[in-house]
């Protein structure tokens, strides 16, 4: 039973992750630039390898959060399937919105990579969205759904500007 709801979880974070990053940090800043280079630094190739860095990070670290999802919170990160579990493990430790933060960073990656700065001010707009989403519907509904868990949680690991050292919940 459990592996029917971890598989079913996976494969749900597998859609989810196609649609919602997919959308926003793939065919976006591709339909904006269609990923050819712009000007005038655009072969300075330090500004390139950052670009690269930062794009191959957020990239793995937001396969990352999805997976926390799966394994630990036996759910999605989708709205319309929540994880049964509060997700507290993994970079959830440091964060309380890795998965943001890896999808601004693919952004903010290709913007230096490509040397293109529409996708600098897209990468603004969707981080102003996320936060206004996090506020006005996700906070509310995980204090409702997780209650002092989710306190205790909020409190301690902050929601955009990571922790030096991981949180640990009390036994």
């Amino acid at each position: 039973m459990a592996s029917m709801r971890t598989s079913g979880a996976a494969a749900g974070s597998a859609l989810f992750f196609a649609l919602a990053p997919g959308t926003v940090a793939g065919l976006l800043p591709w339909a904006l630039t269609r990923w050819h280079p712009g000007a005038p630094l655009t072969h300075w190739l330090p500004a390139r390898l950052v670009g690269v860095v930062v794009l191959l990070a957020g990239a793995t670290l937001l396969v990352h959060s999805f997976a926390r999802f799966v394994v630990e919170g036996i759910g999605t990160p989708a709205p319309l399937a929540p994880p049964a579990h509060l997700v507290v493990g993994g970079l959830y430790r440091y964060v309380r919105n890795p998965m943001y933060l890896a999808v601004i960073a693919t952004i903010l990656g290709q913007a230096l990579l490509l040397w293109r700065p529409v996708l600098l001010v897209y990468a603004a707009f969707v981080a102003a969205a996320m936060v206004a989403f996090v506020v006005g519907h996700e906070q509310p509904d995980l204090t409702r759904r997780f209650g002092d868990e989710y306190t205790t949680y909020r409190r301690a690991v902050p929601g955009w500007w990571p922790r030096l050292t991981p949180w640990r919940p009390d036994p």
